[in-house]
C-alpha cells in the first residue's frame, strides 16, 4: 500500500509575520483588513483566514456571508507573490462549499486561478490552484469554465509534477473534464494518455485509482484504446492484476481492460502475451464481486465483436462465465448473464452452455431479483433461438413453469425475455402441450395490454406461436385474451402491428375465434392498415384474408368472389355488395327487419326445425321470431308446396347436417365426408363444445315472470334440405367430375325456372317473384330453396352451395347489375395418358341460364358476353 498524501500546505516562508489568532467574532474584522493597501496586513489577514477556513464548513459559510470571497478574488493576480500564493491557498480551502463555488463561477475567476499553473510558479500555488479546480469540476458549469479557459493542458503538464498533492488534484480535475465528450477528444489531442499511464507507477493508491478511472473514460473510444496499446498500456493493467498488494485497484483496472477488450488489435495482443489466459484465471480465482462483475462485463462488450467471440471461446470463456454465474453477488450474476447471451452469437459458445449453463440460468429465473430474472431470460431467449437441442435442454431443466411465471414480471425487459424463450420453445409440437397445461394462454393475456411496446411485441409473437392447437385458440378466446390482441392492431409500432397482425393470422384458424375477432373489429381494423402503404404488411393482408374466410358473408359481401376452398356452410347468406368499411348486420337482425325495397338476402340453410317441436313453434321458427302468421300466410297462399316441403322429418337444430326421415337412404356425400374428418381432427374440446351447445338448447331461459326466453335459428328451408338429398343420391355417385359439373347445373337450372333463352330474358318476372316471397315471409331474407324463379346470381348461389356439399369444386364471382357465375377447373381430356408433368387446369363458367350445363372457356367470347352483357 502507498503511503498518504500531505493534507496541509508546508510551513509559510519566514518572511511572512505570525499569523493572527482569530475567533468568529473578530473574522469580520479580518475580512475588513483584505481591503489594505499594505501587502503585509493582506499577507497576515489571508493566512488567519486560511486558518479560520481549515477549521470547516461552518467557518467557510461564515466568511462567505462575511463578504470575504469578493475581496479574496483581487488578490489572485496581486503582484506580491506571498499574498497572491495565500489567497489562493484560501480558494483551495474555500471552493469545497457549494456556495462558494457558485459565486466563483458568477465571478468568473476561472482564468485568474488557471493563470497559477504556469511552470513558473511555486509548486505550493500549483498544490492549491488545482485543488481548487479539481474542487470547481465537479459541477457541469465549473467543467465548462475551466475547458473553455484552456485549463486542460496546463493540468495534464502539471501530470508529471515532482509534488504527488498536485499530481493528485490534477488527476483529479483531469477525470471530473473527460466525463464531457469534447474534453475527451481534447485529451487525445494533447497525447495524454502516456502522462496517465505514468501515474499507474506512483506510491500512492489514491494517484493510481484516479488515473485508473480516468484511463476507464478516455478508453471508451478506439483511438485511446489504440494510444494505450501502443504506449503498453496493458502490460501495466496485467501488472495490477498480478499484484495481489494491488487488490483495491483492481476493479477499475478490469473496467479498463473491458474498454481495451473491445479493440480487435488489443484483444490479439492480450491474447499473444498470454494476458487473456491471466485474466480469466484471475477472474474465476477472485472472490470480490466487483471484480467478478467487472471482469463479465468486460467479456459482455468485447464478445460483440466476432473475432473476439472467436477468442474467447479459443480461451474457453465460457467455463469461466459459468462459474460466475453461481457467484453469490447478483450483480457478477448479471453481468454473467449478459456475457452468456453476447457470447451466444458464436455457434460453438451455444453448443457449450447446453449442459452447462442453462440448467443454472433456469434456477436464476427463480431469483427474488427481477434484475437477475431478466439477464437470465436474455441468455436464454438468445441460447434457445434457432435451436432445437438449447429448447429441448431448457425443457429438461423444468424451464417452462419458472419461464411462464416470469410473465407476471413488473421488469418489461424479463417479460419480454420470457415470452421471446416461450416462442422459440412452441415450435416444438410437443412442448406446446406442456406449456398449455401450464395456463401460457392465460399468462400471456397481461403482457398483450402492457404500454410497453416491446413485451406487446413479443407476447403478440408469443401468441402466434403458441395458438397453433384449437385448445390454445379456445383458452385465449374463453379467458379474454382476444381484445387485448385485437387492440393491439391499433399499434403505431411497425414491429407490434405486424406480430399482433400474425397471432390474429393464426388464431383465425377456427371459425369461433375468427367470428369473435371479428365481433372485436379486428377485420375493420385490418382492413384499414391494407388501404395504408406504409402500415400494412404481409401478415396484416393474411390476416384479414383468413378472417374473411371464416366469414364467408362479408367476403362474398366485400369481394365479390368465393374460392373453391371457401365452403358455403350452414348460416351462409349473400347480403349483395357493401363497400369496403361498411358493416355487415348478423343475420338474426336481418330476419328480424321489416321487408323493404332493399335487394333480398339470399339464405343457405341445410338445418331443419325439431320434429320435437310443437307444430306451433315450428310456425313460429318458419316465420323468424316475429309471429305466427306470417309463415301461416305463406302457407295458405301455396298450401301444396307447403305441405310437400313438411312431409320431410327434420333433426335438431344443433345437428350439423340435416337427416331425412321419409324412408330415403341417406348418402353422405364427398364434402360432408371431409366435414366429418375435419370435424374429428378438432378432438374433444369442440365435442364438448357440441354437447354444451346442446345441454344449452335443452335448458329454457327465463325472462319476466317466468316465461322462457325462446332461442332463435335461421328459416328453415325444406326444399334446399330435399335438393341436397337429390344431387347426393343422383349426382355425388358419377365419376367423371365434368358429368357432375353439367348434371349439376342442369338441376340448378330447372329448380330456379327452367333454360331462358337470351331474347325472352326481359320477360322472365324473377323481381315479381321476389317481391311475393318478401311479402309472404315479411322479411327481406329469403332461403334460397324457396325461390323457383332465379336469374345468375340466385343460380350461381345455388350451384355453389349444392357443389360444396357434393365435393364439386367451383368459385362464385359477383358481377355487375345482377350478373354471377361459377368457374371450374377442368383438365384438357386430349392430355390423358400423356407422360410427363401435366399442364394447368382450363378454367371455364358453367352456363346456368342460356344453355344449362354448358362450360363456356374463360376468356372466350361467349364467356364474356355472359359475364358482361
Amino acid at each position: 500500500m502507498g503511503k498518504k498524501i500531505k493534507k496541509e500546505a508546508e510551513p509559510p516562508p519566514k518572511d511572512v509575520f505570525d499569523p493572527l489568532t482569530i475567533e468568529s467574532k473578530k473574522a469580520a474584522t479580518v475580512v475588513l483588513m483584505l481591503n489594505s493597501p499594505e501587502e503585509e496586513i493582506l499577507a497576515k489577514a489571508c493566512e488567519a483566514i486560511y486558518k479560520f477556513a481549515l477549521k470547516g464548513e461552518e467557518n467557510k459559510a461564515t466568511l462567505l456571508e462575511l463578504g470575504a470571497v469578493e475581496p479574496l478574488t483581487k488578490l489572485l493576480t496581486h503582484e506580491d507573490k506571498i499574498v497572491k500564493r495565500n489567497a489562493i491557498m484560501i480558494f483551495g480551502i474555500l471552493t469545497s462549499n457549494s456556495d462558494v463555488k457558485k459565486l466563483l463561477r458568477e465571478l468568473d475567476v476561472m482564468n485568474s486561478v488557471i493563470a497559477q499553473l504556469t511552470p513558473e510558479e511555486e509548486v505550493v500555488i500549483h498544490e492549491f490552484a488545482t485543488l481548487c479546480l479539481a474542487n470547481m469540476s465537479i459541477e457541469y458549469t465549473g467543467k465548462v469554465q475551466i475547458f473553455e479557459n484552456g485549463g486542460l493542458e496546463p493540468l495534464i503538464r502539471l501530470l508529471s509534477s515532482p509534488d504527488p498533492d498536485v499530481k493528485k488534484n490534477s488527476i483529479e480535475c483531469i477525470y471530473n473534464l473527460v466525463q464531457d465528450f469534447q474534453c475527451r477528444a481534447t485529451l487525445q489531442e494533447l497525447n495524454a494518455i502516456p502522462l496517465v499511464l505514468d501515474l499507474l507507477k506512483s506510491e500512492y493508491p489514491i494517484i493510481q485509482l484516479l488515473a485508473l478511472k480516468t484511463l476507464g473514460v478516455i478508453t471508451s473510444g478506439k483511438k485511446s484504446q489504440a494510444m494505450l496499446r501502443d504506449n503498453q498500456g496493458l502490460d501495466h493493467l496485467i501488472k495490477i492484476l498480478e499484484t495481489k498488494e494491488l487488490n483495491d485497484l483492481h476493479v477499475e483496472a478490469l473496467s479498463v481492460m473491458a474498454n481495451c477488450l473491445e479493440d480487435m488489435d488489443s484483444m490479439a495482443l492480450i491474447q499473444q502475451t498470454g494476458g487473456l489466459r491471466k485474466l480469466l484465471t484471475f477472474v474465476e480465482s477472485s472472490t470480490v464481486p466487483d471484480i467478478q462483475k467487472n471482469a463479465a462485463k468486460a467479456i459482455a462488450k468485447a464478445a460483440y465483436d466476432p473475432e473476439n467471440r472467436k477468442l474467447f471461446h479459443e480461451q474457453e470463456v465460457e467455463k469461466c462465465l459459468v462459474t460466475l454465474l453461481g457467484s453469490e453477488s447478483d450483480g457478477t450474476k448479471i453481468t454473467a448473464s449478459q456475457a452468456i447471451s453476447a457470447m451466444c452469437a458464436n455457434a460453438s459458445s451455444k453448443d457449450f452452455f447446453n449442459t452447462q449453463g442453462i440448467p443454472q440460468l433456469v434456477h436464476l429465473l427463480k431469483s427474488d431479483n427481477e434484475e437477475v430474472r431478466e439477464a437470465a431470460g436474455l441468455a436464454l431467449a438468445n441460447l434457445t433461438t434457432c435451436n432445437p437441442v438449447n429448447v429441448n435442454a431448457v425443457a429438461e431443466a423444468e424451464g417452462i413453469e419458472p419461464l411462464i411465471n416470469t410473465l407476471s414480471s413488473k421488469r418489461d425487459g424479463a417479460v419480454a425475455n420470457a415470452a421471446t424463450v416461450l416462442t422459440n420453445m412452441a415450435l416444438q409440437e410437443p412442448l406446446r402441450g406442456t406449456m398449455q397445461s401450464h395456463d401460457l394462454m392465460h399468462a400471456l393475456i397481461g403482457p398483450l395490454g402492457s404500454p410497453n411496446p416491446l413485451v406487446q411485441s413479443k407476447a403478440a409473437l408469443a401468441v402466434a406461436a403458441t395458438a397453433c392447437d384449437v385448445e390454445a385458440r379456445t383458452e385465449l378466446r374463453n379467458r379474454g385474451g382476444l381484445e387485448p390482441l385485437a387492440e393491439l392492431l391499433h399499434s403505431k409500432n411497425d414491429e407490434v402491428r405486424r406480430h399482433a397482425s400474425q397471432a390474429v393470422m393464426v388464431c383465425a384458424n377456427d371459425e369461433l375465434t375468427a367470428t369473435e375477432l371479428c365481433r372485436l373489429g379486428a377485420l375493420d381494423i385490418l382492413e384499414e392498415i391494407n388501404l395504408s402503404v406504409s402500415r400494412k404488411n404481409k401478415f396484416s393482408e393474411a390476416a384479414y384474408n383468413k378472417l374473411l374466410n371464416n366469414n364467408l358473408p362479408l367476403k362474398y359481401s366485400q369481394i365479390g368472389y368465393l374460392s373453391s376452398n371457401n365452403i358455403i356452410s350452414d348460416g351462409f347468406y349473400d347480403y349483395g355488395r357493401i363497400n369496403p368499411g361498411t358493416k355487415l348486420l348478423p343475420l338474426k337482425e336481418l330476419c328480424l327487419q321489416e321487408p323493404g325495397d332493399q335487394r333480398a338476402v339470399l339464405l343457405i340453410n341445410n338445418k331443419s326445425v325439431d320434429v320435437s317441436l310443437p307444430m306451433e313453434d315450428k310456425s313460429s321458427d318458419l316465420s323468424y321470431g316475429r309471429s305466427i302468421s306470417s309463415s301461416s300466410s305463406l302457407r295458405r297462399a301455396s298450401k301444396d308446396k307447403t305441405n310437400s316441403r313438411f312431409s320431410i322429418g327434420f333433426g335438431s337444430p344443433t345437428e350439423l347436417k340435416s337427416e331425412p326421415t321419409s324412408g330415403r337412404n341417406t348418402v353422405l356425400s364427398k364434402s360432408a365426408t371431409k366435414e366429418k374428418g375435419s370435424r374429428k381432427a378438432r378432438g374433444k374440446k369442440e365435442e364438448e363444445k357440441v354437447k354444451e351447445e346442446e345441454e344449452t338448447l335443452a335448458t329454457p331461459k327465463l325472462i319476466g315472470e317466468g316465461i322462457p326466453e325462446k332461442e332463435w335459428y335461421p328459416p328453415p328451408d325444406p326444399d334446399f334440405c330435399t335438393y341436397v338429398c337429390e344431387v347426393t343420391k343422383s349426382i355425388l355417385p358419377m365419376t367423371n367430375i365434368k358429368e357432375q359439373i353439367e348434371d349439376l347445373a342442369k338441376f340448378v337450372a330447372e329448380k330456379m325456372g327452367g333454360k331462358i333463352p337470351k331474347d325472352k330474358l326481359h320477360d322472365f318476372s324473377w323481381e315479381l317473384h321476389i317481391s311475393e316471397l318478401k311479402f309472404q315471409l315479411k322479411s327481406n331474407v329469403i332461403p334460397i330453396g324457396y325461390i323457383k324463379k332465379g336469374i345468375f346470381y340466385h343460380r350461381a348461389l345455388l350451384f355453389k352451395a349444392l357443389g360444396d356439399r357434393i365435393g364439386i369444386g367451383s368459385s362464385v364471382v359477383r358481377g355487375e347489375y345482377g350478373r354471377a357465375w361459377n368457374e371450374v377447373k377442368l383438365l384438357d381430356q386430349s392430355r390423358k395418358g400423356v407422360t410427363g408433368g401435366l399442364p394447368a387446369p382450363d378454367v371455364y363458367i358453367v352456363d346456368l341460364m342460356f344453355h344449362p350445363g354448358g362450360l363456356m372457356k374463360l376468356g372466350s367470347r361467349e364467356a364474356n358476353l355472359y359475364q358482361f352483357l
